[in-house]
């Protein structure tokens, strides 16, 4: 029955896919975007449904097999997140999303069955209600969601003050426990933005953010006010001085901190165009590095030059050896290179582990070819029962690895080849040619 529906849902994928042919027709077309946004909220409810059901499923199962029950959760969110390839942690929220509109939310899990809530709402609801009891979240969601009409054409942020005025109202107390577990994990990120920029996120209280952006924006007021902003904008001027006050020194004076970045000597010494690798960040143009690398010279902040050797066609890293279980620096330095986040799949979290993809308890050895980097999460998650993951044999290409999860299903990651040389000289060509054939 369960290979049926499924061959018949890829039929039905297959034939929405010819929807596009009513783009002439704006009327259809409105219908169709109509019809299409109830069939999405129709399929999230499917798949937090069919999620519960594999997380009940899996405990059931190790709970039978007597595991300790520290291992019951240990490693569904993973296997969620790979099936609907997304990142493990998207996966946990797929998971705590599923359990609370099935077994403490029915009635917004019934207006997403119907189509009138879509799975950000239903999302927000759920988030608003994280922090009461299962009775009184029941409570929220049958006064917003048993009528469609109560919400009907209320925005997101009319839909989250409803809930959050509920939740206080059923349980203040709870929502300040709430509130000081949030101060409590307050902390500083950051994110790639386009164009060679960076989003630096910082999560505080609200009255400590805006001190903070009313000072910044008061400093660079009287800068301008005095002559002093050297021709930039206030915007610019509160960024430069974020970065002086947090770092202590100059915007001029260059960055006070190691950086990696990694390019081709072709790139930083010949004018080559392949984009840099900046770690932890992703691709930065040639131009940019190489101005990057200039400033940091002529500003006499420290600057250090170390070859990394790779592959001139794929890319791939060069192996090294160690005897320890452990990795060594420069080891975990190579990995950290190659692999520059978490390895598994449509995970980006930073690396914190340096793993032993075939285990040290099945001979697995230290080396940069058994050795992956991964996030804490992806790490503990591929020690549940059942996981499994070899290095795949692929010599001359980037980094090959095979993951393999509880229900049978195996998804591969490939390492990101590092930058090299854009052109190969005539005899590289031969000579590579050669080494093929033979």
């Amino acid at each position: 029955m369960g290979a049926v529906l499924l061959e018949e849902l890829r039929t039905f994928t297959a034939r929405l896919q010819c929807a596009e042919a009513a783009s002439g027709d704006p009327g259809l077309g409105i219908d169709l975007l109509d019809a299409i946004e109830t069939l999405k909220s129709v399929g999230c409810a499917v798949q937090a449904v069919i999620t519960d059901d594999v997380a009940t499923s899996i405990r059931a199962d190790r709970r039978a097999r007597e595991l300790p029950r520290a291992e019951w959760d240990r490693g569904i969110a993973s296997q969620i997140a790979l099936a609907r390839r997304e990142s493990p942690n998207r996966g946990g929220r797929h998971l705590g999303f599923a359990q609370a509109l099935v077994h403490e939310m029915p009635h917004t899990l019934a207006m997403l069955q119907t189509g009138r809530l879509n799975e950000w709402r239903a999302t927000l609801l759920v988030r608003e209600t994280a922090c009461l009891s299962a009775a009184d979240r029941g409570i929220v969601d049958r006064r917003l969601c048993s009528d469609p009409a109560i919400l009907d054409g209320v925005g997101d942020r009319g839909l989250i003050a409803r809930a959050k005025a509920l939740a206080v109202e059923l349980d203040a107390a709870s929502v300040v426990r709430r509130h000081r577990k949030a101060v409590s994990e307050r902390r500083v990120t950051t994110r790639p933005a386009p164009d060679s920029m960076a989003y630096l996120s910082v999560l505080m209280p609200v009255e400590q953010a805006v001190c903070l952006q009313a000072t910044l924006g008061r400093d660079a007021d009287s800068l301008i006010a005095t002559g002093d902003s050297g021709g930039r904008t206030r915007n610019q001027l509160m960024v430069d001085l974020l970065f002086e006050r947090g770092t202590g020194a100059s915007v001029a004076s260059g960055v006070p901190v190691a950086v990696n970045l990694v390019l081709s000597d072709e790139t930083l010494l010949a004018g080559g165009h392949e984009a840099a690798q900046l770690h932890g960040f992703g691709p930065v143009p040639a131009g940019i590095a190489r101005q990057l690398v200039a400033d940091s010279v002529d500003s006499n902040t420290e600057t250090s030059l170390q070859r990394v050797y790779s592959c001139p066609q794929s890319g791939a890293l060069t192996a090294m050896e160690s005897r320890s279980r452990t990795f060594p620096k420069s080891l975990r330095m190579l990995i950290d290179l190659r692999d520059r986040t978490c390895r598994t799949p449509w995970c980006d979290a930073p690396i914190r582990h340096h793993d032993h993809i075939r285990s040290r308890s099945k001979l697995g050895k230290t080396t940069a070819r058994n050795g992956s980097g991964l996030c804490e999460a992806c790490n503990y998650a591929k020690e549940a029962p059942g996981w499994t993951a070899r290095p795949v044999h692929n010599p001359g290409r980037t980094h090959l690895i095979d993951l393999g999860t509880p229900t049978g299903h195996h998804y591969r990651s490939a390492a990101p080849p590092l930058p090299s040389a854009a052109r190969q000289s005539e005899v590289e060509a031969v000579l590579i040619a050669h080494l093929r054939a033979s």
